[in-house]
This record gives structure tokens, sequence and C-alpha cells, in this order.
């Protein structure tokens, strides 16, 4: 009986001390990932304004090839949106808010069939006549208690090897 109460009081201060990380760590998240492609801008920035060319680049296609995806409107264009189910790697959407032709896309992001979309984008920029900067952000909010899973999950990986993906695909194109 004694080690179930010691057992007890120890997960509840595990989760008390958990609880208290998570009050003072940031509730926001930023990640990113950049890579010089061997293209010119213009084909660079029409493969990256395609939402669904992410599933031949993006890290989380390779995580679970059984995602489900749905899409309304015309892809390349505001307002196209983009949703999947996962169990491996949760559900969500992104939604063209704005483009920027030859430049940016803007993209909302609703993670976890969460209200509040985060802010991702694409941005292109000629280095030469065949190279392209691009590089893929997202900022958004992650909310108290969820907020401590930043201090285990570094998002910066996942973007920095979809922009090695990119660049992989586009230059053997």
């Amino acid at each position: 009986m004694k080690f179930l109460k010691y057992l007890f009081f120890s997960v509840l201060g595990i989760v008390a001390l958990a609880l208290a990380v998570a009050a003072f760590l940031p509730k926001t998240f930023h990640a990113e990932g950049s890579a010089v492609i061997n293209k010119p801008n213009q084909d660079v920035f029409n493969y990256v304004k395609l939402i669904k060319n992410q599933e031949n680049f993006g890290v989380w296609f390779d995580m679970d090839p059984n995602i489900k995806s749905t899409s309304e409107g015309v892809d390349g264009t505001e307002g196209f949106k983009y949703s999947w189910t996962s169990e491996e790697v949760g559900n969500g959407a992104q939604v063209i808010t704005k483009i920027t032709e030859g430049s940016r896309v803007a993209i909302d992001l609703f993670l976890m069939d969460n209200a509040e979309p985060a802010k991702s984008f694409f941005t292109t920029e000629a280095i030469s006549d065949n190279q392209t900067k691009v590089t893929w952000v997202v900022d958004g909010e992650m909310p108290y208690p969820f907020n401590i899973m930043n201090l285990f999950y570094n998002m910066n990986k996942d973007f920095e090897k979809g922009t090695a993906n990119l660049k992989e695909v586009l230059e053997k194109q």
C-alpha cells in the first residue's frame, strides 16, 4: 500500500512540475527552413504556391503515407483550402490567404483542428538567373499547458528537411 501511495504522489509531483514549467515557457512558436535551389525563381515560386505539391516534399507525408486529403477551390490561388486527416500526424488544414506573384505565398495553417490558425508562408528570392533562395516559415501559438511540448519537439528540423526535400525534387526536374 505504501508503494502505491509513493507512486501516486510521485506522479502527482511530476504533473505539478510539468504544469509549473509550462507556465513560464513561451506560448508562441516559430519554425523555418530555407534552401538555395538551382532553378529560376519563377519555376520555384510556381511549384511552392501549389499546396498539393507539399505531398512531394513535406516531411509529414513521409511520417504517414495514409494521410487522407481533400481540397476546395483552385490550387495556387487565394482561398484554396487543403485539408487532411491522419492518425499519425493529426488533422489540419491550410488556406492560401495572399499571393504576391513571384515572391510570397501566405497560408493560414490550422493544426489539430484548432480554430485559430498559425501563420505560414513561403518566400522565393532570385539569387541569380538560375538560383533561388526559398524560405518556409510558420509562426503560431501553443496554448498552456501544451506549450511544454516545445521543449521536446523542434519543428525547425521539419521545415529544414522539407526545404531540403524541395530542393531535391525541383533539381531533379
